[in-house]
């Protein structure tokens, strides 16, 4: 693997004792970073071990000489040396002055993407977590020149602190054909990646950091249009993050669930557990343990689920040796338990009972004579068959609609509280769910209908809450027909908001 860090870029910054004494210690190549703090003896940062640099204190001549020839610090206390990829962070004093400095040796590894480069050639979104230092934004910097010159990929690199491709308006070398989208403030790194996927069309975009509820909707909102994500995240391994609730979107989320009795015991749980509650933003999830040592998770969704029902999950681990081969250790497939004997499916009731919430009960009653099926109102969500509600209810989610839902209850939904529509629902009660095909069909009809309205008034209109695929076909017709749309909400009732282009 070959490096590249242009350490003398870095050194030329320090105080010129400091530098020499760097220098004069020769084998470099492992250097982490140099502190300089006021008062205390400089000291070089290697793996391992800490050397001190100087005899004497650091003074205050010495951090503003060093702060004048690096890059202005922004929101994040950060600053780099133009074209490339060392990092300074500063400490500041209650007054805001600058009292201590971390100077990071930033290099770019050719070679790393080896121990990952199937996982990305072949699309699929791909999240990395890791301890800080062992190596997420190299591998994250060699990613993006891979994928946009070895595959000539549309490659976005949204680059919050100018760690990805060094500070300064040109990017570094070390991401290739890849673009650049600098961030002004690490608050707007969510805006920043969605208009990185509504105006500069990308096959790939390339983020380090996610760390807010706002950044992993953005990462669910980019994915959702068919655009491949390799991102890094905070965390060490998949179960820090199913336990991070601001990040577990991510991986899909995690809510608790109450089974029926009949359920519970069937499955040999509690009533009360925790399940996945959403498709997850990314397909594969690499754990870096070491610089040249990954655990490999395919099939996020499915690890998921296994690891919250408390099964073994046995990841791919993968090596490099000395001369950049990979060794890949395949776990051995878990046995299979036996399946559970299911007791005989509840049949379909010969009366719906109906538990309405926001719907008129006597133009429900109404509609019950007029349709002719047999069914009752009923009081009680533990009578109820089927629950009937208003599309704003249903949005809002409250607490009545979330039992019912963990209750395994149909929810159905209405636009309004006319009879034709009451009617129309309890039709489908009775007729049973909708084939998937049929689903679509009256999805994307919603959606063709909605760009209509938007192209004539010129207002947002919202879609149905749908699930992940749905919305991604949803997204493509919007943005067909020249128009901006946007996913909000959280799963299962995530739905898609058409806007006017000049909204964006």
């Amino acid at each position: 693997m070959a490096e590249h860090d242009d350490l003398s870029a870095l050194l030329d910054a320090l105080p010129p004792d400091v530098a020499a004494a760097v220098r004069a210690r020769g084998g470099n190549d492992d250097l982490l970073e140099v502190v300089v703090d006021l008062g205390r003896r400089p000291e070089a940062r290697y793996p391992g071990r800490e050397v001190e640099l100087a005899e004497r204190e650091v003074r205050r001549e010495d951090i503003d000489a060093v702060v004048a020839r690096v890059g202005e610090f922004g929101a994040d206390n950060r600053a780099g040396i133009p074209r490339t990829l060392h990092r300074i962070s500063c400490m500041r004093n209650r007054k805001g002055h600058i009292v201590g400095l971390t100077c990071r040796v930033g290099r770019a590894v050719h070679g790393t993407i080896r121990i990952i480069e199937d996982l990305v050639a072949e699309q699929h979104s791909v999240l990395l977590l890791g301890r800080p230092g062992v190596g997420k934004t190299t591998l994250l910097r060699e990613v993006a020149r891979f994928l946009a010159d070895e595959r000539q990929r549309r490659v976005v690199v949204v680059d919050t602190s100018n760690e990805i491709a060094g500070d300064g308006d040109i990017p570094h070398p070390g991401i290739g054909r890849a673009r650049r989208m600098q961030v002004p403030t690490p608050a707007l790194q969510h805006h920043v990646m969605i208009e990185a996927v509504e105006n500069h069309m990308p096959e790939v975009i390339v983020i380090d950091e996610i760390g807010t509820d706002l950044e992993a909707a953005a990462a669910r909102t980019i994915a959702e249009r068919g655009v491949q994500l390799v991102a890094t995240a905070h965390g060490t391994t998949l179960d820090n993050l199913v336990q991070n609730p601001t990040l577990a979107d991510l991986v899909g989320g995690v809510q608790s669930v109450t089974l029926g009795d009949e359920e519970a015991h069937r499955r040999g749980t509690q009533k009360t557990i925790l399940e996945r509650k959403a498709p997850p933003t990314f397909d594969v999830l690499v754990e870096i343990q070491t610089f040249d040592r990954v655990a490999v998770h395919r099939d996020v969704g499915a690890v998921v689920d296994a690891l919250l029902r408390g099964r073994p999950i046995m990841p791919e681990v993968r090596s490099l040796d000395g001369d950049g081969g990979l060794r890949a250790e395949t776990p051995p497939a878990p046995p299979v338990a036996p399946e559970p004997r299911k007791g005989r499916p509840r049949p379909r009731a010969d009366k719906l009972r109906i538990y309405p919430f926001g719907v008129s009960r006597q133009k429900l009653g109404h509609a019950l004579r007029q349709s002719g099926i047999r069914g009752d109102v009923v009081d009680d969500l533990d009578e109820a068959t089927d629950v009937l509600t208003l599309r704003p209810f249903e949005r809002r989610r409250p607490q009545t609609l979330r039992d019912a839902s963990a209750r395994g209850l149909p929810i159905h939904v209405v636009k309004s509280n006319t009879v034709s529509q009451l009617e129309h629902a309890l039709l489908q009660m009775r007729n049973g769910p909708a084939r998937d095909d049929d689903r679509l069909g009256a999805a994307m009809r919603e959606a063709e209908d909605a760009i209509a309205q938007v192209l004539v008034s010129e207002t947002p209109v919202d879609l149905s809450p749908q699930e992940s695929k749905v919305r991604r076909l949803q997204h493509q017709l919007a943005e067909q027909r020249h128009l901006v749309s946007r996913s909000l909400g959280k799963e299962p009732l995530r739905w898609v908001r058409i806007l006017p282009a000049a909204d964006f």
